[in-house]
């Protein structure tokens, strides 16, 4: 008897839904319209220059108050010492770093849970065995100030790396930091990659994790982009900062 009322309901169903779409012409409205399909590609061309780029999205203001994703990388310039003018050049490859990827703030703990700040923590002491004690970063001036600076220098790329330049394979790009660069002891980045901390070449790699158009761009065989191929009127940018895949590391 179940089975006979499941079929009898789905009988019903299958009429009032015919009513629905027939009722549609019965009453002269139109189902659903012709027209013609059109491939449209989002414009790269952002019409600005990588250095407006990042100050529209860094300040507060009244015009966008929360729209202040670089704010902390334009933080760490200023620490840094890197005028802003350096995003000015041309034929430069710019690897922006969205908020996320600095730091991210558990509200509810008060404490970083995630980004440069926790993955790259600040080094308080050592115990009995040499191991580092940490604790994470909360402001760019927990660290050396060398270090940032490096840091960002590391971030930009001499040369177009935008997404038709890249393949699956990696393509090795040289940054503008100084080849032999050694990170100091005072974050854990002192005691990664053998104790330099930095790519002693000053390169970076990059690739494309598949062929997908919509493919993402993995720096160094670790962090993959936010969003990229900014194309501005000097040179390209990739933003790095997704939850989860945070930290873009200098080797």
């Amino acid at each position: 008897m179940k089975r006979i009322c499941n079929i009898k309901w789905t009988q019903y169903m299958v009429i009032a839904a015919s009513l629905l779409l027939t009722g549609c012409s019965l009453f002269d409205l139109e189902l659903q319209e012709n027209y013609d399909y059109k491939h449209k590609t989002l414009d790269p061309n952002i019409g600005i220059s990588a250095r407006k780029f990042l100050e529209n999205r860094s300040y507060e203001t009244t015009e966008n108050p929360s729209d202040t994703i670089f704010k902390w990388m334009r933080k760490g310039l200023e620490y840094a010492g890197i005028g802003l003018e350096e995003l000015d050049k041309t034929d430069r490859t710019f690897i922006f770093l969205h908020n996320d990827a600095i730091k991210t703030w558990d509200a509810k703990t008060k404490k970083v849970t995630a980004g440069l700040f926790f993955d790259v923590p600040i080094v308080t002491g050592e115990d009995g065995t040499g191991k580092p004690i940490t604790r994470p970063a909360t402001k760019w001036e927990d660290y050396n100030r060398d270090d940032v600076r490096n840091y960002f220098l590391y971030l930009i790329l001499q040369g177009n790396y935008n997404f038709d330049k890249l393949t699956i394979s990696n393509v090795k790009a040289k940054t503008l930091l100084p080849v032999n660069t050694v990170a100091s002891k005072s974050s854990l980045l002192g005691y990664m990659n053998e104790g330099k901390g930095f790519n002693q070449e000053g390169v970076m790699y990059l690739k494309l994790v598949n062929n997908n158009d919509l493919a993402p761009i993995q720096i160094n065989d670790k962090t993959t982009n936010r969003s990229g191929g900014y194309v501005t009127m000097n040179g390209v940018v990739h933003v790095f900062g997704s939850k989860g895949n945070t930290t873009v590391y200098p080797f």
